[in-house]
């Protein structure tokens, strides 16, 4: 048994589909708190801040996952957009263009410490503009670190892709499995 601090759906579905049992908590780290630009750092950093809230607030008595995943195009962080405007501009940088998804994930109980980041990167055709616009307004991209919807908008216009499914959705399970047996 784990505890899985977040609020993802994606996530909990995760480890569902894995067979992991957990109990999902959701902790408060503000990421806005964050001054960091590079994509890699701020995944990490948030990660670390994740779980230390979870840690004071949850202790350690159960072992406790926390991951968080941003996106990176031309080298420039993109999280969650927060209105039509970020999401609209995240798009028209993503349309025909290559994404690199960012997940950091920690696993911590009283016995381990686990730490990975992992990428998973999606070479992308051109957005159709009428599609695009549908998926902006169905507001499906809120919460999504770049509003990409990996399972639903961007998998059409999929070329080709280098890396796990698992770690564009939020959490690379296959890196912690061996590892759950243990703690």
């Amino acid at each position: 048994m784990i505890i899985l601090a977040s609020s993802s759906l994606a996530r909990k579905k995760i480890l569902q589909d894995f067979r992991i049992e957990f109990t999902q908590k959701q902790v408060d780290f503000d990421e806005d708190s964050l001054k960091e630009i590079n994509p890699k750092s701020f995944a990490y950093k948030a990660c670390i801040g994740k779980l230390e809230v979870a840690i004071k607030t949850l202790g350690l008595d159960i072992p406790i996952l926390v991951a968080d995943s941003v996106v990176c195009v031309n080298n420039q962080l993109q999280r969650k957009p927060k209105n039509l405007s970020e999401i609209k501009n995240m798009l028209d940088t993503q349309n025909n263009n290559t994404i690199h998804i960012i997940t950091a994930q920690i696993l911590k109980s009283h016995h381990i410490e686990l730490c990975d980041i992992s990428q998973t990167s999606f070479v992308l055709k051109t957005f159709d503009p009428k599609d695009m616009q549908d998926y902006i307004d169905s507001n499906l991209w809120r919460d999504k670190a770049g509003g990409i919807m990996t399972e639903g908008f961007h998998s059409k216009y999929f070329v080709k892709q280098i890396g796990l499914s698992s770690t564009a959705m939020g959490l690379s399970i296959e890196k912690f499995l061996p590892f759950f047996e243990i703690i």
